[in-house]
């Protein structure tokens, strides 16, 4: 992809609230079962934030110190912006840097969250890489692209083998993670609501005004028949594929 191509979608997605599927009452359900309380003083990674959905919610929710990390500039500014007229500033350390180069020291945070990014780096390497950087009986929260049925359609699952081959069931994602080191304290699904409405509904009502930014441009036009075939591809097979919201411990 080059660097024109990434601008482009970079100037599709910094104006939405969200860069995927996931849900403020979700969000809140995964710091449930992590038990994180506003009591306790917590330091938290959030990979992968984007413009901060999440990150915000963190810090309103709990007295915690984020480290906000993405490595798109803009969705960062976004952030910051965010931040500071919902005067959060202070809790919220925003960094651009690759998911893959944390400059973290071991055992620094007692939480590492991630909503909707893990895949870029792959989920087994993230959770195996990310584990040093927490803490003993530190958390890890991660949503991740899910089958949620043994079986689909063969054309389905060859879709989503070529875009993500670790794209798997949750019993294989929860062995994964006992295998990296983790004990799983609970997993959901998140609703078809977080995908098609809080992410696609504003997405697709952005296309018309980012088409016309970008002055019809061929390839503005090519990403939103891209998007729209994903839109599609969802309503269709939501039945058998979704994100998963995983939430463990680091034991050991």
């Amino acid at each position: 992809m080059d660097d024109s191509y990434l601008a482009l979608l970079v100037d599709l997605h910094k104006r939405q609230k969200r860069q995927g599927p996931g849900g403020e009452v979700e969000t809140g359900k995964a710091m449930a079962l992590a038990n994180l309380q506003k009591s306790g003083p917590l330091r938290i990674a959030d990979i992968g934030c984007g413009t901060g959905a999440s990150t915000l919610q963190l810090a309103r929710s709990l007295n915690a110190e984020i480290t906000a990390v993405d490595f798109l500039p803009d969705f960062i500014e976004v952030l910051k912006d965010n931040a500071e007229t919902e005067g959060l500033s202070e809790r919220i350390e925003p960094l651009v840097c690759s998911m893959e180069q944390l400059p973290f020291a071991e055992e620094e945070y007692d939480v590492f969250w991630s909503e909707g990014a893990i895949y870029n780096m792959g989920f087994e390497k993230g959770v195996n890489e990310w584990r040093r950087f927490l803490k003993p009986g530190g958390f890890l929260v991660v949503s991740e692209i899910t089958w949620l049925t043994n079986t689909r359609p063969p054309k389905l699952q060859q879709y989503w083998e070529a875009q993500y081959p670790e794209i798997a069931t949750a019993s294989e994602k929860l062995k994964v993670l006992e295998a990296g080191g983790y004990s799983p304290i609970g997993y959901f699904v998140l609703p078809e609501n977080c995908w098609l409405v809080n992410y696609y509904r504003p997405l697709q009502d952005s296309f018309p005004d980012f088409v016309a930014r970008q002055k019809n441009d061929e390839r503005a036009t090519t990403i939103v028949e891209s998007e729209k075939k994903e839109i599609a591809l969802y309503k269709k097979h939501k039945s058998y594929y979704g994100y998963g919201m995983y939430v463990a411990q680091k034991f050991g």
